[in-house]
């Protein structure tokens, strides 16, 4: 039986964490050990806006001992990855390149969504529990050093995500000049992220009810929840229970704190925003139940690369659930429903049909139909502005699973299909998109154009369609009994700018049912 020993290390905001795994076919996912080192890396950023030449010393130390364990363990394969201590830093690209040159590892800078949807997948592990938990109204509460993401499921499908940046490390050092000065840090805590779950709620919970509330944190968040002899995770807890927790942290110093827990101090000074940070989301949403899976973020990175790697099976879509949160984007912005269901069909079989032709796998497939989710999300701005509206849309909001730049991807091929095309490197336009995503920004384009025009009118008019490619042609077979005079004359600039990106041209046939 193969068996793949991975490792995980996570570059956070407090401290640098690794985990070992062994992944198999037979037994799945293995954790064998874990290694902790604190370093506030996001001291720097979130004070400064850059990391120091002390924390690069530190963090490069740290790797190198790492490295070396990894050796130990005779690791066949490793991945590396920064969350916002880094993602955040204006020196990123300089550290990124100091850190390559002195451990001789490439370290990943996760966009807050990648990084969501990995901490969402290390939830996911516990396949059963998480399946069985988001049936009813569930929240996942995820508290880091900079942020604090909350994502909502409703009966299986991911409905929303959203990102506060009010993580515990950020607050601890905003409050820090008026800690000392008043005995009521939990109300300064409350206060200041109060009027963001107000906003949130006005916007995403209208006719939701929230059940479960799932709580993610880091290691020390778990061991407050522990007990018993064995010092067992209590997984799912009432309010009751967890109040009882909360009544033990929040009065007391974090020296106190510290010692009634067994912490390092350094992680004592940051579970007590953590834990005010939960209560209140917890009263504000009304939840009754709170599962505490105790994964992080290194569990996601193991199970993804499980999964890539086709050593692990997951009965769970997550690419439902990255078009799952564009189809609510699309609903927020009133799109029309109808339309998209018949773009879709048509960019689909287009983009199915051309395999062989554009070079463009899965991934590109997903990014093409999120494109035509959101293809007119910018109507609901402007009617004469669509494009550039859209644009804006998608750039500003966060589509969890997706990097940054296949968000610039799909923002662009939706500007697009209403502006003129604007070529690479043309009045120095764009230079800062990388080539290859730049062309696959024209890819797309062209399909979605065609799909566009093919349902002009929003009448859903196609009943029927095929498409082949036959001698540098794509032969475009549909069935209509509506008047398709519209389509076809709006089709002559789209099927131009399909050819110029293929060098295929697409031919329209159509007959009706009789």
């Amino acid at each position: 039986m193969a068996i793949t020993t991975f490792a995980a290390v996570d570059i956070g905001s407090y401290d640098i964490s690794m985990k070992i795994y062994e992944l198999s076919k037979k037994y799945g996912m293995h954790e064998i050990d874990e290694i902790r080192s604190p370093l506030e890396l996001g001291k720097d950023t979130y004070v400064t806006g850059m990391l120091s030449l002390e924390s690069l010393d530190s963090l490069c130390t740290v790797l190198n001992d790492y490295r070396q364990i990894m050796e130990g363990y005779r690791v066949e394969d490793y991945k590396v990855c920064a969350t916002s201590s880094l993602r955040e830093a204006e020196n990123m690209w300089v550290i990124l390149e100091q850190i390559y040159r002195r451990t001789g590892m490439q370290v990943e800078v996760l966009s807050n969504s990648e990084q969501r949807f990995l901490g969402y997948k290390s939830i996911a592990s516990k396949e059963k529990d998480f399946t069985e938990i988001i049936q009813k109204g569930t929240a996942i509460i995820e508290v880091g050093g900079g942020s604090v993401q909350v994502s909502l499921f409703d009966k299986d499908a991911l409905v929303t995500t959203q990102n506060f940046k009010l993580g515990n490390l950020r607050i601890r050092e905003k409050l820090l000049p008026v800690e000392k000065e008043t005995i009521y840090y939990e109300q300064l805590v409350e206060e200041l992220i109060n009027n963001e779950i107000l906003s949130f709620k006005k916007l995403h919970l209208k006719e939701r009810e929230i059940k479960n509330v799932i709580l993610v944190g880091d290691n020390f968040t778990e061991v407050i929840f522990r007990k018993g002899e064995n010092g067992n995770l209590c997984s799912t807890i009432d309010k009751a229970t967890f109040m009882n927790v909360y009544d033990r942290v929040v009065p007391y110093s974090p020296e106190q704190v510290a010692v009634e827990f067994s912490l390092p101090l350094e992680y004592a000074s940051l579970l007590i925003p953590s834990i005010i940070i939960f209560k209140t989301f917890i009263e504000q949403f009304g939840a009754e139940t709170m599962w505490i899976p105790g994964t992080q973020l290194t569990d996601g990175m193991a199970y993804e690369y499980g999964e890539s790697h086709k050593i692990i099976r997951t009965n769970h879509n997550f690419e439902n659930d990255i078009i799952e949160a564009a189809r609510n984007i699309a609903k927020r912005y009133v799109s029309s429903k109808g339309h998209v269901q018949v773009m879709t069909r048509i960019g689909l079989a287009i983009f199915d049909s051309m395999k062989k032709y554009h070079g463009m796998g899965k991934r590109e497939r997903l990014l093409l139909q999120i494109a035509i989710i959101l293809h007119d999300c910018g109507k609901y701005i402007s009617l004469s502005n669509v494009g550039e509206c859209s644009y804006n849309i998608i750039m500003s909001t966060e589509i969890i699973g997706l990097s940054h730049a296949e968000r610039e991807v799909i923002a662009n091929v939706v500007r697009f299909n209403t502006v003129p095309y604007v070529y690479y490197g043309e009045d120095g336009i764009y230079q800062e998109m990388k080539q290859e995503n730049y062309i696959l920004v024209g890819k797309l384009t062209a399909i979605l154009r065609m799909a566009n025009a093919l349902d002009r009118s929003h009448l859903q008019k196609i009943e029927t369609l095929h498409a082949s490619v036959k001698e540098n042609r794509l032969i475009l077979s549909i069935e209509s009994q509506a008047d398709f005079t519209l389509e076809e004359g709006l089709l002559a600039d789209k099927i131009n700018f399909f050819e110029e990106i293929y060098f295929i041209r697409p031919e329209l046939r159509r007959k009706r049912r009789k």
